[in-house]
């Protein structure tokens, strides 16, 4: 990674500004914050995989070859 001029940024996210919102919905089970990929789609869709969790219809799209 260093040697291919590669960077790595990122940001503070503001999860306390969210908290009192969203953990009892954790807690009573009508959010699950585990589960990561919410949408798959053959790798042939990724257009349409990039489409959806940009127009926030997916959060993120598992492709299969």
């Amino acid at each position: 990674m260093f040697s291919s001029n590669v960077g790595v940024c990122g940001g503070v996210a503001p999860v306390r500004s969210y908290l009192d919102e969203l953990l009892p919905d954790v807690l009573d089970g009508t959010i699950q914050p585990g589960r990561v990929f919410d949408a798959e789609m053959p790798l042939s869709d990724i257009a349409a995989a990039y489409a959806g969790m940009e127009e926030r219809r997916a959060v993120k799209v598992l492709l299969h070859p």
